[in-house]
């Protein structure tokens, strides 16, 4: 579409928005357009005001000032279903489904086709398929449970859904934070798909090599307010950091100098249940650690196999030549953190305060007669707090109140406040902005600087080649290739990992031929 066309029809606008809780000003003059057939990054920090922003149009919240329109009509909904039936539909990152129900039933939720209250079952399964086919998948059984289903499929549902309420608008919040390679391929081909139908979209990421692949133009958010917009091919990555950051960031991958030491982990033929599957492998005092996989490839059972959290079915760990016991107790004792990817569900209590969070896996320092010295540990709280930059009101905020790069640096503090010499860091970086992920990478570095070592395992390809000593690469459960980091590039990395046969890792061939060559 002509951007001369987009400018004077746009399909949704939002003018001067302004919303406040309480005191604080979440958002403030905030404005945006969209043409149809058009996409639109909404860049900015966690905190920025984004979801703010979103929930606005979704009818969540209502604006304290500025108005919308779609499709030129005055637009304010009162909750969400007003936004839903003018045509706004939103794409979570926690997908919002009925596990227990259909693919039918989910995609018809609460648009069922009835005639006199009776469900018009035929039809009804018509226009899912219909739908089914319009994204490309009409192999996706309607009949099918959801809970069956892959993360990629269920995605795919929530598309659908929305393509039933005759969405015009749609928002996609993170989608792609726990798709594996193919499904986000497969996400941005029906992205395209969608654009070529007229859809107006707003694309939310921390990736901007994903926003570069589907969006037109991007407008940052920085403190609830406009930070900066424009075409995106105008525009390079670090302009668009600063622009996010409100400062000059000199590199989206600090280097820290650090040496790599003695040997304080070995792990030989590590195996569970299913996954992993014969893991061996050591670690040094100051190194970084990278592991990488496709999902399902064994990288977070690994940890959670180290950490105790699953039980071994054979193998041994050692750390610093002492047998690591098989309880988490026992090795947060022996100076192992861990950081669960899941930081909502697992990773930290999301009722309970920075504080309580920060110190309860450790309360022995605050502890005398029974009693809990809480003014101790907020002198102690509030010094983690300002080592990490955590950004909130004090050391007594709920949890879940905080934005997510603040929520993931209370939780890395809890494994530094413990004492750890050894981090298990799982997706550390997952669902945070760019800003943020700096700030976790300089603190990698100058946590292996001080000796530590970290064992990182990650998704995404660019930090691992930039932050790693070493990288391994799993798939099937196995352990397939370990290399230091100067020997790998990323083509590598990617060919180990979609290893599709059941063949024995490198280091199993190995075994395999000195057993040959001494018999």
């Amino acid at each position: 579409m002509e951007p001369g066309l987009r400018e004077r029809d746009p399909l949704l606008q939002m003018e001067q928005i302004g919303k406040r809780f309480g005191a604080t000003i979440a958002l403030e003059n905030v404005s945006l357009s969209i043409g149809a057939g058009e996409t639109v990054a909404l860049i900015g920090e966690n905190g920025a005001g984004k979801s703010t922003l979103m929930k606005v149009l979704s009818g969540a919240h209502a604006p304290d000032t500025g108005q919308m329109r779609i499709g030129g009509a005055p637009f304010r909904p009162n909750r969400p279903l007003d936004a839903r039936r003018a045509g706004v539909a939103m794409i979570y990152q926690e997908l919002s489904l009925a596990p227990d129900l259909s693919v039918e039933d989910n995609i018809m939720l609460g648009q069922e086709l009835r005639v006199a209250g009776l469900l018009r079952r035929r039809p009804q399964r018509a226009r899912v398929a219909s739908i089914l086919k319009q994204l490309g998948h009409p192999d996706l059984e309607p009949k099918r449970m959801v809970r069956s289903l892959s993360i990629g499929a269920k995605q795919l549902v929530e598309i659908a859904r929305a393509l039933a309420s005759d969405a015009r608008v749609m928002i996609f919040d993170e989608p792609t934070s726990s798709l594996p390679k193919q499904d986000v391929d497969r996400l941005f081909a029906i992205i395209q798909q969608l654009q070529a139908q007229g859809m107006a979209i707003i694309y939310i990421s921390h990736f901007l090599e994903e926003i570069r692949r589907v969006a037109h133009r991007f407008v940052v958010l920085r403190d609830g307010q406009p930070a900066g917009s424009g075409q995106l091919s105008d525009a390079s990555d670090q302009q668009i950091v600063s622009l996010m950051a409100g400062r000059s960031v000199d590199t989206l991958f600090p280097v820290v100098e650090h040496r790599l030491h003695e040997k304080i982990l070995e792990v030989t033929e590590l195996a569970g249940k299913s996954s992993p599957r014969q893991v061996s492998f050591s670690l040094r005092k100051g190194e970084v650690f990278g592991l990488f996989g496709l999902v399902g490839a064994g990288r977070t059972e690994t940890l959670r196999h180290l950490f105790g959290l699953e039980r071994l079915r054979t193998g041994e760990v050692r750390l610093r030549g002492k047998r690591l016991g098989t309880r988490p107790s026992v090795c947060i004792r022996s100076g192992v953190g861990f950081v669960s990817e899941d930081r909502k569900l697992e990773g930290l209590a999301q009722a309970l305060s920075i504080a309580d969070n920060l110190t309860l896996s450790d309360l022995r320092p605050y502890s005398r007669g029974g009693l809990l010295r809480l003014g101790k540990r907020k002198i102690a709280v509030q010094r983690w707090m300002k080592r990490l930059r955590i950004k909130a009101r004090g050391p007594e905020q709920t949890i879940s109140h905080l934005s997510g790069g603040n929520q993931q640096k209370v939780a890395i503090a809890r494994v530094l406040h413990q004492s750890a010499e050894l981090l298990l860091l799982d997706e550390p970086t997952r669902g945070i902005d760019v800003g943020t992920k700096a700030e976790i990478y300089r603190l990698i570095g100058e946590l292996a600087a001080e000796g530590k070592s970290i064992m990182f395992v990650s998704s995404y390809l660019p930090e691992l080649m930039a932050i790693c000593d070493t990288i391994g690469v799993m798939a099937r459960g196995r352990l397939q290739e370990v290399r230091a980091k100067s020997d790998w590039n990323e083509q590598d990395v990617l060919a180990v990992a979609i290893a599709s046969d059941d063949r024995p890792s490198a280091m199993e061939r190995s075994a395999n031929v000195k057993e040959t060559v001494s018999k």
